[in-house]
């Protein structure tokens, strides 16, 4: 794992922001793509269809998305995390603290969104708040259910594809600095 610094002597054309549900992967990955003017595309919107059903073209996709030159992405669904680390040379980790930070976050976007009944991707909404304790994958029973698990697949992805740079960035001033690093590296002068 190289140093946040170090891992932008390699201009990223190809990104994965990963972390638990509620950590800020979708914030950090609109803000990276902006500031390398690449396209952010939410993973997320090419995986749930209409009542949250999967959909069917997910996977290729995925694929098409990893075709192109240049993308920054979610590395999250297993089934799309093998072909979205063979073609990406960054994957940024965000590993910000669990029960101080990203538990938090994630409970207060739900309820933002729940109670403003806010439009997701292809027409869904947060389901009502009484299904945190009826469906073992409500988003928040989620985050807490999976939080531990990028210290296991980090290390593997990493022994995996040795291209891939990865970056762990563990607190929010480190977020914040690396993107400062970033915009001076690679911002574009327009």
């Amino acid at each position: 794992m190289l140093s946040p610094e170090d891992a932008l002597l390699h201009g990223p054309r190809r990104v994965l922001i990963a972390g638990v549900s509620g950590v800020g992967k979708t914030t950090l990955a609109a803000r990276v793509g902006r500031m390398l003017d690449i396209p952010h595309t939410e993973i997320d919107a090419l995986f749930h269809g209409p009542g949250w059903v999967p959909r069917e073209e997910f996977l290729n996709d995925v694929r098409l998305l990893v075709s192109r030159e240049t993308w920054v992405t979610e590395w999250q669904y297993s089934s799309a995390r093998r072909t979205l680390a063979e073609k990406a040379d960054l994957l940024v980790w965000l590993d910000l603290p669990f029960l101080t930070v990203t538990f938090p976050r994630v409970i207060r976007r739900t309820l933002k969104r729940r109670l403003n009944r806010e439009t997701l991707w292809n027409g869904n909404i947060e389901g009502p708040l009484f299904t945190f304790f009826t469906d073992p994958e409500h988003i928040v029973r989620w985050a807490w259910s999976t939080r531990n698990k990028y210290r296991t697949l980090i290390p593997e992805v990493e022994s995996e594809f040795p291209h891939l740079t990865v970056v762990r960035l563990r607190s929010s001033r480190d977020v914040e600095r690396w993107l400062a690093q970033l915009q001076k590296a690679y911002a574009d002068p327009r």
